[in-house]
């Protein structure tokens, strides 16, 4: 392993756990955006530059950012208050251990450590583009329809959650009026009740 990608794999695993783990949703969504950059820098030192660049554009241009700004405009930047580990973490963890255990092992088998390893494809960003714009246009369409919709309905559900909270701060100012005695509100002397 090159130094070059130590450095990548430490500064994305970092960022995601400090993503799992910051109680400040901020701070959270600013530590998957650097996990995304340190995922688009790993796969542009190992020669994929389309895929690079698509998690560039993708997730570092529009979905981080679209992270961000939900957490802003539905006011959820306050830290919780919560413990942030469930009860039951001794058993995730165990779980999390004897998958990764059984992956490595089956890696370790494959028949690809034993074969040759086969030559690099010649494909080029520019093929892939030129695949996409003819051959696959249709299945690109279809995504940028699907995240459309999600990104619509994101915004409905976020609007519906804001109604009630400002039909509910109404209800609680006219119920407070309500419960105010009217002498408070008008004493004596406003009205004229003393000579």
């Amino acid at each position: 392993m090159s130094p070059v990608f130590i450095i990548l794999a430490v500064l994305t695993i970092t960022a995601a756990v400090a993503a799992m783990t910051l109680r400040n949703l901020i701070h959270c969504a600013l530590a998957v955006a650097v996990t995304f950059v340190g995922l688009a820098a790993t796969y542009l030192h190992l020669n994929a530059q389309f895929v690079g660049f698509a998690q560039i554009l993708v997730y570092v241009g529009a979905v981080a950012i679209l992270i961000v700004f939900a957490v802003l405009l539905t006011r959820g930047g306050e830290p919780s208050t919560e413990f942030i580990f469930s009860k039951s973490w001794f058993a995730g963890l165990a779980v999390a251990i004897a998958v990764f255990g059984l992956l490595a092992w089956a890696v370790s088998k494959s028949f690809l450590n034993t074969s040759e390893v086969p030559p690099l494809p010649e494909a080029t960003t520019k093929q892939i583009g030129d695949a996409l714009m003819s051959k696959f246009v249709l299945p690109l369409e279809v995504i940028g329809l699907l995240l459309t919709a999600a990104m619509i309905g994101a915004v409905i559900i976020a609007m519906r959650d804001e109604a009630p909270k400002a039909k509910m701060k109404d209800g609680e100012s006219k119920m407070e009026k309500a419960s105010t005695p009217s002498s408070i509100l008008h004493p004596p002397s406003a009205q004229g009740g003393h000579s």
